[in-house]
């Protein structure tokens, strides 16, 4: 670790889009991105022209050749595993691109390398970084809910499959589609607004009604169809979530969805509730009260904003830690392995037709 507190040496591996983000963040929040790795020689070129950063086309000989504080990974799900255990292995300080991976048994390994590991692996759940959850939060820890007993996750796009040939709709790669692609971050927020509460048993209904038809439309170009494009995912899924002491989460995720957008969460408790956007600045607050008479109260929290939100946010967050040298307690690998369970367990309830139980372990 560099004894320079203020600036981290970082290296990037996978350096597509969400590769680029990471490295513009890192350098205006006063980092030095110092290398990147990616297999696509161009790729390599244009970040190494844009960042002045080495680039390597494997990540391996990056981590052995570069003085590093910390590595980034931003590739395909199915690569996770393999740039992140080597890089904690090595003792860096890691931020994992969600999900942590394509499927259990990958994020169980490589939970299991962050614990015997001297470095940290966080993982990038970006919209918990959000005004409405801050402050959400905040009310939660001086008792304001009460004890959640419900959330309502919604995550629903009209029209919003990512290009079709790319990575996110070919399984092999990806590791399924709307639940692990968008899914995954509705699933984390509901369990971090519950508080990560045990998670006991899942049902879920998953659907592929619009990805593979020649008709699709698609007014915003997300779809970019060839023929030799490859869609063997799910575009939408509906589930139920039962969490220790019966609390529950009922989740919508789509990428195509006859059905206006959506990305509304619902929250109930026993003394309050609220209503909040996914990676959004409102709160709205639900109360009842006896006060003179027995009378419901709506409140919408105003003029709150925070500096930093959202993949900036994620990027702070993980890097002041890198530069403290001290673990982070959110957005943790073992939460990501949490969120990971409930994802296996979803594809494996619309699989099988009925409930499945959460279990600890893919063994």
């Amino acid at each position: 670790m560099s004894n320079d507190t203020h600036s981290v040496r970082l290296g990037i591996v996978g350096l597509g889009f969400m590769g680029q983000t990471h490295a513009t963040n890192a350098t205006e929040l006063g980092h030095e991105v110092v290398a990147g790795a990616d297999v696509v020689p161009e790729t390599r070129a244009a970040f190494a022209d844009e960042y002045g950063a080495t680039t390597y086309d494997e990540f391996e000989t990056m981590y052995d050749a570069e003085p590093l504080d910390a590595v980034v990974v931003a590739t395909p799900n199915t690569f996770h595993e393999a740039a992140v255990v080597p890089a904690l292995e090595r003792d860096y300080d890691v931020l994992c691109e969600k999900p942590l991976a394509d499927d259990l048994a990958s994020a169980e390994r490589i939970a299991a390398a962050a614990r015997d590991s001297d470095g940290f692996c966080l993982v990038n759940f970006h919209n918990r970084i959000a005004t409405g959850t801050e402050v959400f939060k905040g009310y939660q820890r001086e008792g304001r809910f009460g004890e959640v007993t419900h959330v309502q996750a919604n995550y629903v796009r009209s029209r919003g499959i990512p290009g079709v040939g790319s990575w996110f709709t070919d399984e092999k790669l990806s590791g399924g589609g709307v639940v692990i692609d968008i899914g995954v971050h509705a699933i984390d927020l509901a369990l971090y607004l519950m508080e990560f509460p045990p998670v006991e048993e899942v049902f879920a209904v998953t659907r592929s009604a619009f990805g593979a038809r020649e008709d699709y439309v698609d007014p915003d170009d997300w779809y970019d169809s060839t023929d030799q494009a490859v869609f063997d995912v799910e575009d939408s899924a509906t589930a139920m979530i039962r969490c220790a002491d019966d609390r529950t989460i009922s989740l919508e995720v789509s990428w195509a969805a006859n059905q206006t957008e959506t990305e509304e969460f619902v929250v109930r408790g026993t003394e309050a509730g609220a209503r909040l956007e996914l990676g959004g600045e409102e709160l709205k607050m639900f109360d009842a009260g006896r006060q003179g008479t027995d009378h419901l109260v709506e409140s919408t929290v105003t003029d709150a904003s925070l500096e930093y939100t959202g993949w900036k946010g994620g990027d702070k967050l993980f890097l002041d830690a890198v530069a403290r040298g001290e673990k982070p307690e959110r957005n943790t690998v073992e939460q990501a392995l949490t969120v990971q369970r409930v994802i296996d367990a979803l594809y494996r309830s619309a699989a099988d037709g009925g409930c499945v139980t959460v279990g600890e372990s893919s063994e």
